[in-house]
């Protein structure tokens, strides 16, 4: 059950939801700004050459800004941020830096360490770690050799080049507190884990983001030093819009300002507009040119310059405060030790307030971590497109127009704080992934997850045309429609936390997703059978080529994934129709509307025969390649495409049925007049009078989870892989106009490019379907209760019921953080450094998926967006048991979470 929250952050919550803007300063910088399709003003669309790293410190942003630990408003007008210098690198530290898609053998990748500590929901408190080597960043060696290396060799990594051998690089820990929502301290700590003594220049910076340069009219801010107390530097900023703050610095140390402006000078060889430029604090600080700062000590960037040389073993401590408390006689750092203790025990209580008693040390540790990685992940986000394809030479509203990404969204404007996937690798938006956010942000911030919700389905973001936007590479790719199912999901959350749903949220969203699901019909039932493509459906590189572009063989697909995705969408919008239904009668037609959706898609997914999805002799959906001449053959793939039918499962109690008599009514008509529907759906009663409405009935649900529960198929020992492990032995292979198409089950890395070749669904175990069919087995178990029992592993003698298999399979997803018996965590693969040693051990990665056999982490690393899912599957199995479910049904498992 969920725990009643009281703490002091709850109350910070609450506040803010009456508008105390508790939330207005948080970390919503980027972690890459450059190489984003934001900042890509090139002819051909490559964001990534025309906008690099090496531009980044010298060129003004657009569109955001990045930075090292940031921290802005929830505009980003002011930024704040960390630099460094260890005194050898040839550049400051102020961002991390990474590989480009085309300089990864894997993709893009960012090729540093940090770690999001600890944060709160309304960032009252917040931790940060940077691990800086002492030694030279080894910029080139990264870049050129993994330049060198295949597909079929694993990524060279930062601590791969010896970079920080004999521990000589500092943890530097960046701690912010509130004291009020406007009033922020800042605490950065560099220890020294090296053998010896060692220098480290510190460079808090803050900087207005450059507006003034691409709107005409645009007032520009200014920084400036102003008189301070003894021991103590004070900066003024001042904004039209964001009006004054102070950033005071302990210290008598220099304050170094220059403007946030464009070097033109060093990038493209033309007279800059000013003496002062966007990278003269690091020409200064690196390169000893003073005259490259101002020492009229203003601007629109600056950063205090603290330098210590800290002994083996020792650290130094950098102490700020960022206000709109305007200076007095006071000292602006009384009782900052109190205010760090008083934000760390605070977020103690808060998160002592959701781990269930149930979980050990280790447990909270990793939820705790992987909750704080989904707050860090906040950015501000802005993309007009209506500008930017102007500007690109494009006129969004012409029947023609210059061919440029994206040229027919002209309508969207985004400037709001957004849940990213991950703020280097995907620093934008995907559909699906935020879906995922919500769910597992909902376990601390139930309004921010449904505001989330709603920015998808608002009128800036959603297509005129009904369409969600995918990603901004591209915003008309699809993206699996889960954004129904996340909808009900954050409803009943917030009914079983608040004891009452949010009527209004599910009615405004109920509209708009009415008008996604047309466009799915509309665009992706190609001939009205209610049987769907969709293309890559964020399943990247699963298919044997690339489902997205045109195929090989002329043609088409029929989705299994596609289809299902429907059947499940038909579903969540039949009992989003039934909630509201129970207090407006007229969405009782809209409820029959999604029945006949659900009995339709059900009759064509099932269909047998040799042109039909479900093939009778395997006991496996696949997808069906319909052919120019009218021929049909199926691709007998297994993979997760075969088992997301498994997902389209919906159990209703009964007194759901009963507030709505008349959409009942309907049902039993339609089946009265159409019987032979039935017969490919799944429904019936069950546990409590309980019914069901599944795309599998009990003897192919057997089949499938023989095969999804077998160790030599699907299950792995930390969850279900994408695509069984049967390939390894068996490649699946296509011929085709000369050319062979081949899949082999990849538990890593992929070995094609399909994609960018940065992502890999043949194999690996990835967080989100696996919690999607975790739900699957739950929503079973409370149809089927105990009756239904399988062996779990498949030939291990050993029956469960499905319940005990969720569980089983979310014990096996957990462990993938967690220590085992030898004190490893499978994460962290074979790395050393990170499985023994004391200051690496405990910092947990959230990749963006695992490894199919040994669970260690691949992919982004810090892709907290859908993986943090497991603080979900910790607070879920830790706190609901089988009886309980079997009781309360559907809504205590997933449904009420």
């Amino acid at each position: 059950m969920a725990k009643a929250l009281v703490t002091a952050e709850q109350k910070r919550l609450e506040e803010a939801a009456q508008g105390t803007p508790w939330k207005k300063w948080g970390p919503y910088l980027s972690e890459r700004q450059w190489g984003t399709v934001r900042e890509d003003y090139s002819a051909n669309g490559d964001a990534w050459n025309y906008f690099p790293h090496d531009h980044a410190r010298s060129r003004a942003y657009r569109s955001g800004e990045d930075g090292l630990a940031g921290i802005s408003d929830d505009k980003q007008r002011l930024c704040f941020a960390l630099a460094l210098w260890n005194g050898n690198d040839p550049i400051l530290k102020e961002r991390l830096f990474g590989l480009s898609n085309g300089e990864g053998n894997h993709g893009e990748d960012v090729k540093e360490y940090y770690f999001y500590l600890d944060n709160t929901p309304t960032h009252a408190y917040m931790q940060y770690l940077y691990k800086y080597p002492q030694r030279a960043y080894p910029y080139a060696d990264l870049v050129e050799t993994n330049r060198r290396r295949s597909r079929l060799e694993p990524e060279y990594e930062l601590i791969d080049t010896g970079v920080f051998a004999d521990d000589r690089y500092f943890d530097v820990f960046v701690e912010y507190a509130k004291a009020a929502p406007e009033d922020l301290w800042i605490r950065i700590t560099a220890a020294n884990r090296g053998p010896d003594a060692a220098t480290i220049h510190i460079l808090p910076t803050l900087w207005f983001r450059n507006q003034w340069s691409w709107t005409s009219g645009t007032p520009k801010p200014v920084l400036r030093q102003i008189e301070s107390r003894k021991g103590t530097r004070t900066i003024a900023a001042s904004h039209a819009d964001l009006g004054d703050r102070w950033l005071y610095a302990d210290g008598d140390v220099p304050l170094l300002f220059t403007e946030n402006e464009t070097n033109t000078q060093r990038l493209f060889g033309t007279p800059n507009a000013g003496p002062y430029v966007k990278d003269g604090i690091n020409d200064c600080v690196v390169g000893g040119n003073q005259a490259a700062v101002n020492s009229a000590a203003t601007g629109t960037k600056v950063a205090a310059h603290y330098v210590f040389n800290v002994p083996p073993g020792g650290s130094q401590t950098v102490l700020l405060r960022l206000t709109d408390c305007a200076p007095d006689a006071t000292n602006p750092f009384q009782d900052n030790d109190k205010s760090f203790e008083r934000g760390k025990q605070e977020a103690d209580e808060f998160y002592g307030s959701i781990t269930p008693a149930s979980a050990n040390g280790d447990q909270a540790l990793v939820l705790r971590q992987a909750l704080a990685g989904m707050l860090w992940s906040k950015q501000f986000y802005e993309y007009e497109l209506d500008r930017w394809i102007t500007d690109h030479g494009g006129n969004p509203l012409a029947a023609t127009t210059v061919p440029t990404r994206n040229r027919d969204w002209g309508h969207m404007v985004n400037a709001d704080v957004i849940s990213m996937p991950d703020k280097w690798e995907y620093p934008w938006y995907a559909a699906w992934d935020l879906a995922f956010h919500a769910l597992a942000l909902s376990l601390v911030d139930i309004d921010f997850a449904k505001q989330q919700l709603d920015l998808m389905l608002g009128q800036l973001y959603q297509h005129p045309s009904g369409q969600i936007p995918a990603y901004e590479w591209n915003f008309s790719d699809v993206n699996p429609p889960v954004h129904a199912w996340a909808t009900l999901v954050l409803y009943r959350t917030e009914q079983a936390v608040r004891g009452e749903g949010d009527l209004e949220f599910l009615k405004r969203s109920f509209g708009k997703l009415l008008a996604n699901f047309t466009w799915w019909v509309n665009r992706k039932d190609r001939f009205g059978k209610s049987v769907f493509e969709g293309g890559f459906l964020g399943l990247d590189n699963i298919g044997i080529f690339d489902r997205s572009a045109p195929l090989p063989t002329g043609g088409y697909t029929e989705q299994a994934d596609g289809t299902a995705w429907m059947a499940f969408f038909s579903q969540n919008m039949l009992e989003l129709a039934v909630e509201i239904a129970a207090y407006d009668p007229s969405y009782e037609t809209l409820a029959a509307k999604f029945i006949d959706h659900v009995l339709w898609i059900a009759h064509a997914i099932n269909h047998v025969g040799p042109d039909g999805m479900w093939d009778e002799e395997d006991g496996f959906f696949y997808d069906i390649l319909r052919l120019p001449d009218g021929s049909a053959t199926r691709l007998k793939v297994r993979s997760i495409v075969g088992l997301l039918p498994l997902c389209a499962t919906s159990v209703t109690e009964p007194w759901q049925r009963e507030r709505v008599p008349a959409v009942m009514r309907l049902f039993e008509e339609r089946s009265r007049r159409m019987p032979e529907l039935l017969a490919n759906l799944y429904a019936g009663r069950g546990h409590s009078d309980r019914g069901l409405m599944a795309l599998v009935g009990p003897e192919r649900l057997r089949r499938i989870l023989a095969r999804l529960l077998d160790e030599n198929e699907f299950l792995s020992p930390h969850g279900f892989r994408a695509v069984s492990r049967y390939h390894r032995e068996h490649p699946y292979v296509f011929n085709a106009g000369g050319k062979e198409y081949r899949l082999d089950y990849l538990p890593a890395d992929s070995d094609s490019g399909m994609f960018g070749g940065n992502s890999n669904w043949r194999g690996p175990v990835w967080m989100p379907v696996n919690l999607l069919l975790v739900r699957a087995l739950v929503s079973f178990y409370t149809f089927y209760g105990d009756s239904f029992l399988v062996e779990c592993p498949t030939g291990s003698g050993r029956q469960m019921n499905l319940f005990e298999v969720a569980k089983e399979i979310a014990r096996r997803l957990s462990a993938i953080f967690l220590r085992d018996a030898n004190g490893r965590r499978p994460v962290f693969g074979g790395t050393e450094k990170f499985q023994t040693d004391p200051h690496w051990r405990d910092c947990i990665p959230f990749h963006e998926y695992f490894h199919g056999d040994n669970g260690a982490g691949i992919g982004a690393s810090h892709q907290t967006g859908w993986t943090g899912l497991v603080a979900t599957l910790i607070e879920l199995f830790g706190t609901v048991d089988a009886a309980q479910v079997l009781e309360e049904g559907k809504k205590a498992a997933f449904e009420r979470r």
